[in-house]
């Protein structure tokens, strides 16, 4: 198990929690001192109270929550937000109302999820060719549907 320093920024901060044994995501909670309405297909960015350390060679994947953007329409605006491990700063996740009506963010309701993934860096090497492959250069929907 990773060991992740956190440090609460504000009192009110909830540290990230999960909902089960098993699950990958840790639930990232809104540190608002009043509730924020999103406008549909309005983005804001609502603070977490939470600064993370994360370990060297990973980085914090934040992904929507699937209930909440299945039910009420609010996901992060990026789709996945990226923390680097240097990155000691608020962690802020940009919440986007996909929805046509107007949506709330309570203080202190889960808002997005982070997940713990490793990266390779890595270096660009300039060729002039690359390999062939099976594929070669078909795109998108080129494999099937």
């Amino acid at each position: 198990m990773a060991r992740v320093p956190i440090k609460k920024l504000r009192s009110q901060a909830i540290l990230p929690a999960s909902g089960s044994r098993c699950a990958a995501g840790y639930d990232l909670y809104a540190c608002l001192e009043d509730e924020v309405q999103l406008l549909p297909h309005q983005t804001q960015m609502i603070p977490t109270g939470l600064a993370v350390a994360l370990p060297e060679g990973t980085f914090g994947a934040v992904f929507a929550r699937s209930g909440l953007a299945a039910k009420e329409g609010l996901r992060p605006a990026n789709c996945v937000g990226v923390i680097d491990s240097d990155y000691r700063g608020e962690v802020m996740v940009a919440v986007h109302n996909d929805s046509p009506i107007p949506r709330t963010v309570q203080p202190g309701e889960r808002i997005a999820q982070l997940v713990l993934l490793p990266f390779l860096p890595m270096e660009f090497d300039e060729v002039d060719a690359l390999s062939e492959t099976a594929r070669g250069t078909g795109g998108f929907g080129s494999t099937g549907k």
